[in-house]
């Protein structure tokens, strides 16, 4: 269930050099719960679309099932959408992509959609370098069935019903890594400073790209002992390239060079240590963020910003050299090629 916005707008609202405001760039209200980091990301979206002066009917949104799932109802109400069925939004952008690639192709999915029910699709779709921009909001539990462990819980974690996960938790960004995703990056749904420039690069680059964006689920993994709650994150997060802090009453800044540790205080009196990398850091090294990534899972740390990058990466329709027209712009001699084809290849396979 969703609600529609007044369409009533300041006649002055800036606009992008297509004429568009932001709000032409949004959906409607959102039913999420009060302070999920959901919304936060669908916000984050809709300023880089803004900032990118995307035509919005250029777009296609497409999603599976779950709170994540829910969320392209929020922003983008002028683009196509397509809300598929459990863990096949994959299949879905695939098809979708290769019948008309003038379409910039934005997936949405979860920690369950895509880590459990979905996981053979989310691997295909990542080996096979599809042309999209694939969002994972991914809060390590089952939002809409009462918070159970999802597969990207950490080893350890305790869920609101005081159990702790038995299983070690999938590293959704490691194993795009290794499957062959051509952008991949990490982030935190509270740190919109440094989402919205990876949202911005991801619809820009020519192959498939990945975001895993840690989204706390305020209802039911929120707690003490959740490794995916706003204390932890606040508390484990050291940046790649560079880190915002999740404001509660204002916002926090501070500034410090990277060969030193910077501890800065939270408003609840928690601590967070800040550790930038180095400048020399070199994203196209894949051994290198492999290694880093493993470092920081011992030491409980989460890693956030641009993680890998491939420029020389070819995407799917130029890999199977599929037409550059949409499919229905194709006309029936064009799809059909006559008699003289079919022979041909009929006689190849003998």
């Amino acid at each position: 269930m969703s609600y529609i916005k007044p369409k009533f707008q300041h006649p002055r609202l800036p606009k992008n050099p297509l004429g568009y405001t932001r709000r032409d760039y949004e959906g409607s209200l959102s039913t999420l719960c009060a302070g999920c980091g959901h919304d936060s990301i669908s916000a984050a979206i809709v300023d880089a679309c803004f900032e990118l002066n995307i035509q919005p009917h250029k777009v296609a949104k497409l999603s599976g099932i779950g709170c994540s799932s829910k969320t392209p109802a929020y922003f983008l109400s002028n683009s196509h959408g397509f809300n598929s069925v459990h863990g096949r939004m994959p299949s879905v952008a695939t098809g979708a992509n290769l019948a008309n690639r003038d379409l910039l192709y934005l997936g949405v999915s979860g920690d369950g959609d895509s880590a459990s029910i979905g996981f053979g699709q989310f691997a295909h779709v990542i080996r096979r370098n599809l042309n999209m921009t694939y969002i994972v909001m991914n809060n390590g539990c089952y939002g809409l069935t009462k918070g159970q462990d999802s597969a990207t819980a950490d080893n350890g974690s305790i869920s609101k019903s005081g159990n702790a996960n038995t299983f070690e938790g999938i590293d959704l960004c490691a194993l795009a890594i290794e499957l062959g995703a051509t952008y991949v990056a990490q982030s935190f749904s509270g740190d919109k400073t440094q989402l919205i420039p990876l949202i911005k690069a991801a619809l820009s680059h020519n192959g498939f790209s990945l975001i895993n964006v840690i989204s706390p689920c305020v209802t039911f993994n929120n707690n003490a002992g959740s490794t995916k709650s706003y204390d932890y994150v606040r508390e484990h997060n050291e940046a790649l390239n560079r880190i915002d802090f999740v404001p509660i009453k204002s916002e926090i800044t501070t500034e410090y060079n990277h060969d030193i540790v910077k501890y800065v205080e939270m408003h609840d009196g928690s601590m967070i240590k800040l550790n930038k990398i180095s400048p020399e850091w070199n994203p196209e090294n894949k051994l290198s963020i492999i290694t880093a990534l493993q470092k920081a899972k011992q030491n409980h740390e989460i890693l956030t910003g641009l993680l890998y990058l491939d420029n020389n990466s070819v995407e799917l329709n130029d890999l199977i050299n599929a037409t550059n027209r949409p499919l229905n712009t194709l006309t029936e001699k064009e799809l059909c090629p006559g008699e003289t084809a079919l022979q041909n290849i009929n006689a190849s396979l003998r």
